[in-house]
């Protein structure tokens, strides 16, 4: 079982000790303020060093908790509390997360940012952006991330079994970084 916490903790001061308590993953997300206001927080002088202290600040309350470190991934908040070329910042800088030392989560899917780089993007159905959600993924995988939530899960996972292949390894080879591709969906 998973806590997918889009919060990170700051929602609910509960949180915290019931994870500790029935010992569950605990996804923290990073995002500032709430889904009303979070877009006018969305102000950085340095967006990845920001975002990885302020997730810094979510692990020592979980600890503080009694969350038992093993149990949580870390997701930069892609599409919370972020515009534009933040999202782009972030994933360009995935190795920043984790180098952080915890599993960690992406969730790109279909996101706004996506479109800005598909022709016409802003007047497509947001399922046009599959492709470049693929796209993230790969790239999501290469950096050594532990999870992606996406829509259409099959093309995702192809996507990674063919970079596998050319990178000559088997996904099973893949031990010591394996994906796990999520559904929106999925428990």
């Amino acid at each position: 079982m998973i806590v997918n916490d889009v919060s990170g903790g700051l929602a609910d001061p509960d949180m915290g000790p019931t994870v500790a308590d029935t010992g569950v993953k605990w996804v923290l997300n990073h995002s500032r303020g709430s889904s009303r206001d979070m877009y006018s927080a969305a102000v950085y002088t340095d967006v990845v060093s920001e975002v990885r202290e302020e997730l810094s600040m979510r692990v020592d309350d979980a600890l503080d908790a009694g969350v038992d470190l093993s149990r949580l991934v870390l997701d930069p908040g892609l599409g919370f509390a972020k515009v534009g070329e933040q999202n782009w910042e972030l994933l360009r800088n995935l190795n920043t997360f984790v180098g952080m030392g915890f599993p960690v989560l992406i969730g790109a899917s279909r996101k706004g940012f996506l479109a800005s780089v598909l022709m016409n993007g802003d007047r497509r159905p947001a399922a046009d952006r599959d492709p470049a959600t693929v796209a993230v993924t790969v790239a999501a995988a290469r950096a050594g991330v532990w999870g992606v939530r996406v829509h259409e899960v099959a093309p995702s996972v192809e996507a990674i079994a063919v970079v596998s292949m050319l990178d000559r390894r088997s996904p099973q080879d893949r031990s010591s970084q394996s994906l796990a591709v999520r559904t929106l969906g999925e428990r």
